[in-house]
């Protein structure tokens, strides 16, 4: 280090040779790739757990909530997947209690209309309906992406069906 605090002399950046990546070395059968220990016994699925009764309940309304239906579509997608197990109960049933909360809300919106009265001055105003229903899709969104990439990390995209994205495919061409 010189008198002025700056760094001189020594190798330049990016001088000398290239580092090669481990997913080359790997391939060339230079180094090991690591692993996991599975278990002997194989993976298998399980068939579709009951459905709680939260999610079954009939409405203030009167009508069918929607939840059950979705909760056994998301298992039964799961399921075709090899994911069942490790995509928690709990998620499945928080993304299809979303759902149906968001079906609520949009079905609110095509009775009622997307302009209500204010409670106290009586002067129109948005629809609470039309922002519940958009927290709502919001969310099961979020808890779709969260069982989407479970799946998607376990390589379970497909059962005889194409279901690989276009960009990876591209970029993996290279």
């Amino acid at each position: 280090m010189s008198r002025d605090g700056t760094r001189r002399g020594g190798p330049r950046p990016g001088a000398g040779r290239k580092l090669r990546d481990r997913d080359e070395m790997v391939l060339e059968g230079r180094i090991e790739a690591p692993g996991v220990d599975l278990p002997s016994a194989a993976l298998s699925g399980r068939d579709m757990p009951d459905v709680h009764d939260h999610l079954k309940r009939v409405q203030e309304d009167g009508g069918q909530f929607q939840a059950e239906q979705v909760f056994e579509e998301t298992w039964r997608w799961l399921a075709a997947r090899g994911a069942e197990e490790s995509v928690g109960r709990q998620l499945v049933e928080q993304y299809a209690m979303t759902v149906a909360r968001w079906i609520q809300c949009e079905d609110a919106v095509s009775k009622y209309g997307f302009i209500a009265k204010h409670p106290t001055t009586g002067a129109p105003i948005a629809s609470p309906y039309v922002a519940m229903g958009r927290e709502y899709l919001r969310q099961a969104n979020q808890s779709w992406w969260q069982i989407w990439q479970i799946v998607k990390e376990m390589g379970g995209q497909g059962s005889g069906e194409d279901r690989s994205d276009p960009m990876e495919a591209i970029l993996s061409q290279g």
